[in-house]
């Protein structure tokens, strides 16, 4: 039987990053991940202190030349109703950022991650599932499907919504669904997008057009499932004629390429995310719909905490509460952003006259008042630092005001 010091199960995005940075953070880690059982064909678009983490780690360089800055975002309301919102546009220079982060291919950053791992000497990876789990007080033992048994001081549950370590620990969760299902997809555009991603705002949901690397965007659009479907069976040079209609022609000519996906949206809360010597983190804790770029981003945080937790004095044996402690700091972080995506969402199907006031009113603060879109841009790329920005934002904004 191996033993280890922390055991991390899965191997998605935040499992790979999260065996990477406490690797790194000088603890031994066995990193339980079986091959990925399919090609994910979506794209990220990471935040700029989460770019910031992944630099930390010296793995930022070898992405970069597959990412496209977010230099502005545009939100711009497509629905047909009688309260329309202003277009809002956010520009990382009103904040002193060249970008608010940085859009990539999901196989770029999987394969990045796959070589950084394998090149570190503190992980070893284990490609089997996770079959039986014990969990202790003193240990975490798990036996994996292949035959093997290894032990570990603490373990981290990164396998997904339906995560056998939150089962085995006994963490209930609460899940919420919509009437919707997300279209993604690549495409190529005859006009440069200028680093611009612009969200319309739909009755079904929002169609979030990233940029890529040269003239080429990802999309991901949010619409009822009978019409994701409907539109799948397009062909994709009538696809590529109805994004381009729906993008308002901004990018020119759109031709979608191959690998057209539809996911089924739904939401997912762990009434806790760590317990003993258990942690949670990415989509074992939290799932939202893809919307604002949230949710690797709130898994990046989620790693970053528990590398504070359990690396901060990594020559000490890990705490018998550590999972107790990242609960605890991550509680308001994930309530937070898991109840904003929420409304955001629920706000655009809503035709509940009321709720629509609500919605363009806050976009039409956000354009109007430079001092207001400051604090939601800083917050947007880093939590709390949006709220610690308020009080200089106000002296900037009465100052110009009497200049």
């Amino acid at each position: 039987m191996k033993t280890f010091e922390i055991a991390v199960i899965g191997g998605g995005l935040a499992g790979m990053i999260a065996a990477i940075a406490l690797g790194r953070g000088g603890r031994n880690v066995a990193l339980v991940a079986p091959p990925a059982p399919r090609e994910d064909r979506r794209t990220t678009a990471l935040m700029d202190q989460s770019i910031r983490f992944l630099d930390r780690l010296t793995l930022w360089e070898r992405l970069r030349p597959s990412s496209a800055p977010l230099s502005t975002m545009r939100i711009i309301d497509g629905t047909n109703r009688l309260l329309r919102a202003p277009t809002a546009t956010f520009r990382a220079a009103e904040v002193g950022l060249e970008a608010f982060g940085y859009n990539f291919p999901n196989k770029a950053l999987m394969d990045v991650l796959e070589a950084a791992a394998a090149a570190e000497g503190n992980i070893t990876r284990f490609t089997a599932f996770a079959d039986v789990i014990d969990v202790t007080e003193d240990a975490v033992s798990i036996s994996l499907d292949n035959g093997e048994t290894l032990t570990a001081d603490f373990a981290i549950g990164a396998d997904g919504r339906k995560s056998k370590l939150r089962e085995t620990v006994g963490i209930d969760v609460k899940k919420w669904s919509y009437p919707q299902s997300a279209m993604v997809l690549n495409f190529e555009h005859s006009l440069p997008h200028e680093n611009i991603s612009t969200e319309f705002h739909t009755e079904s949901g929002p169609f979030t057009q990233v940029p890529l690397p040269g003239k080429r965007s990802s999309l991901v659009w949010v619409q009822s499932p009978s019409d994701a479907e409907a539109r799948r069976e397009l062909s994709l040079a009538e696809l590529g004629n109805v994004v381009e209609e729906r993008m308002q022609s901004l990018l020119g000519k759109v031709t979608v390429e191959d690998g057209v996906q539809i996911w089924p949206l739904s939401g997912m809360m762990a009434h806790r995310s760590g317990k003993g010597r258990v942690a949670l983190i990415g989509e074992a804790s939290h799932v939202f719909p893809p919307i604002g770029a949230q949710g690797l981003n709130l898994s990046l945080r989620d790693v970053m905490a528990l590398t504070d937790i359990l690396c901060d004095r990594a020559e000490l044996p890990i705490s018998k509460d550590a999972g107790s402690q990242f609960d605890r700091k991550r509680r308001v972080d994930i309530m937070t952003r898991t109840a904003s995506v929420d409304v955001l969402n629920r706000s655009l199907l809503s035709d509940f006259l009321p709720m629509q006031v609500l919605r363009a009113a806050g976009l039409h603060i956000l354009a109007a008042i430079p001092p207001f879109r400051s604090m939601v841009m800083r917050e947007g790329v880093e939590p709390g630092r949006g709220l610690r920005a308020i009080p200089d934002a106000i002296k900037e904004h009465l100052r110009r005001k009497k200049a």
